[in-house]
């Protein structure tokens, strides 16, 4: 296997030429990928004092509507314990809020906050530039297939 100019690829023995069973492969792929995604996000939301995993937090909080810690952690694939910690600094910093249930005071939801609203607002169309920035090398077309196939894999493991 020839060197490349990307020295995670030639680390992780990935890349066009990779002798590696081609499950094998696309697991290094993946991994390889998404640390790079979340790296570059994270160094976009550094700026505000914000990660990724928090931003997904937020993420799934505005999809879900008041989901509860639970439930939030299932989303991330994460634990209570770890999104209950990202929740502390997210409520901190006045971008989540910590509820009552309704039909269960004992139970706590999350909910998203008109101040982290806001701010998502003012974030949002540049982060979805820099994002579509980083899959530009992609057709339309290729980016379908592309998340097809990875739709495929994660619900396979769900």
């Amino acid at each position: 296997m020839s060197a490349s100019k990307d020295k995670t690829l030639d680390l992780l023995g990935i890349g066009p030429d990779s002798p590696l069973d081609p499950s094998v492969r696309a697991f290094r792929t993946t991994l390889a990928l998404a640390q790079k995604l979340r790296y570059l996000m994270d160094q976009r939301l550094r700026e505000d004092g914000l990660t990724t995993q928090q931003a997904a937090l937020i993420t799934v909080v505005k999809a879900a509507g008041t989901p509860s810690m639970a439930e939030a952690a299932a989303a991330l694939g994460s634990t209570h314990q770890n999104v209950a910690q990202i929740v502390a600094v997210l409520v901190r910093k006045e971008l989540l809020e910590v509820v009552p249930d309704p039909a269960d005071k004992r139970r706590k939801l999350l909910a998203a906050t008109e101040a982290g609203a806001a701010y998502w607002r003012g974030r949002d169309e540049g982060d979805f530039a820099a994002v579509a920035e980083w899959f530009g090398d992609l057709s339309p077309e290729e980016l379908e297939t592309f998340c097809g196939l990875a739709d495929r894999v994660l619900g396979r493991l769900t």
